[in-house]
């Protein structure tokens, strides 16, 4: 999957959806909960999918979750309880930065 830049992604484990704030150029595999993650307009949207008990720590509204090594960052706009996933590996919160001290 190489989705563009503002693509909404649906889960089909669970209610998770996210938008692509930055992809890579590898053709990765996108999970939630253990299945693909398909696009949110499309004709996969909406189907149910059986979850991996393994990858159900759940998803947080707002947060980014990012991969530097994959270069993929996205913006959960839906919560759930499956876990978003590349290549089989957990993606991580990205971490917040630091604003800069007003002295």
């Amino acid at each position: 999957m190489k989705p563009r830049i503002g693509t909404t992604l649906a889960s089909t484990v669970d209610p998770t959806t996210v938008v692509v704030i930055r992809w890579g150029v590898d053709d990765v595999d996108l999970t939630c909960g253990g299945a693909a993650m398909v696009d949110a307009r499309g004709p996969e949207a909406g189907t149910t999918n059986d979850p991996d008990p393994a990858q159900m720590e759940g998803t947080l509204l707002g947060k980014r979750y990012a991969d530097d090594e994959h270069g993929i960052e996205l913006l959960c706009t839906k919560p759930g309880r499956g876990t978003l996933a590349v290549a089989g590996a957990a993606l991580p919160l990205k971490d917040a930065k630091p604003l800069p001290a007003s002295d």
